[in-house]
């Protein structure tokens, strides 16, 4: 069976392989920068999530305050088993948990 190339018929599979995989390589970097969280704003993340967790606590119910900060809690418990499972150690663990759990601030910090 012949393999229809958007080039033609002359096409080199080899050189189709390379692009690919050089188009793959530009994508997934891509990606990387889009979820790459610097230690600042993850610190944002935690003293917005504290102060959201207090204000509600106040304004509403401490049950509902300790809500907002045991979902926090529990997301960061599940970033960290994770980490631990895909080989980080130690503090290189908690701290890529850390920046799962507390790295969105990124997204809306300037």
């Amino acid at each position: 069976m012949e393999q229809q190339w958007p080039e033609g018929p002359s096409a080199d599979p080899d050189a189709a392989g390379e692009r690919y995989r050089a188009d793959m390589q530009t994508s997934h970097g891509s990606m990387r920068n889009l979820f790459r969280v610097e230690m600042p704003s993850a610190n944002i993340g935690l003293a917005i999530a504290l102060i959201a967790s207090v204000f509600v606590g106040v304004v509403w119910s401490p049950r509902t305050g300790a809500i907002i900060a045991g979902a926090f809690a529990a997301l960061f418990v599940v970033a960290l088993a994770v980490a631990l499972v895909a080989g980080s150690r130690g503090w290189n663990a908690a701290r890529a948990a850390y920046k799962f759990t507390f790295g969105w601030a990124d997204w809306i910090t300037p």
